[in-house]
């Protein structure tokens, strides 16, 4: 089940807490637990709730004929999701420019509380008819201005700009 949850707008400096789902029992593996697969799609839900909440969802797309295209996403896997675990996701911005936003996602378990993933994105603002990036609209930059005046004085997690390696 997918729920959207709409952010605090009198919470101080914190995450958007923007989406929540359980995991589905169809996305366990044969070692019994969530398949990578699967932490993406859940990602993926969590990152319409982000842009819904940016004004950059579907509607934006069938009005505008603009959307966005990931151009680069890492995920770490913390912790163990079991099926019908309920997960939510905190998401955090770490930057954007004309074109592109820079994002976290921290997926944790509900009701325990810990850390299951991350998954870093940055997406690419694109015009769909020259398939070609196009700035963002003024409206979006607006509310990524108003996010990122919070979230810089948020601590950045350590999961952002990891360079896969077996070096420590």
């Amino acid at each position: 089940m997918k729920e959207s949850v709409e952010e605090n707008p009198k919470t101080q400096v914190s995450p958007l807490q923007l989406h929540r789902e359980y995991v589905n029992g169809e996305w366990i593996d044969y070692n019994g637990h969530m398949n990578l697969a699967y932490y993406v799609l859940a990602f993926d839900h969590a990152t319409d709730a982000f842009f819904d909440h940016l004004g950059l969802g579907v509607d934006y797309l069938k009005s505008n004929n603009c959307s966005t295209f990931t151009l680069e996403a890492h995920i770490t896997y913390d912790r163990e999701l079991m099926a019908n675990d309920p997960m939510r996701f905190e998401t955090q911005l770490l930057d954007h420019d004309a074109k592109r936003i820079h994002y976290i996602h921290m997926m944790y378990h509900e009701e325990k509380g810990y850390l299951a993933s991350t998954n870093e994105l940055i997406s690419l603002h694109v015009n769909m008819t020259k398939r070609r990036s196009t700035p963002l609209p003024n409206s979006v930059t607006k509310k990524l201005e108003t996010i990122m005046k919070s979230h810089k004085l948020l601590p950045r997690p350590k999961q952002t700009g990891q360079v896969i390696s077996l070096a420590k």
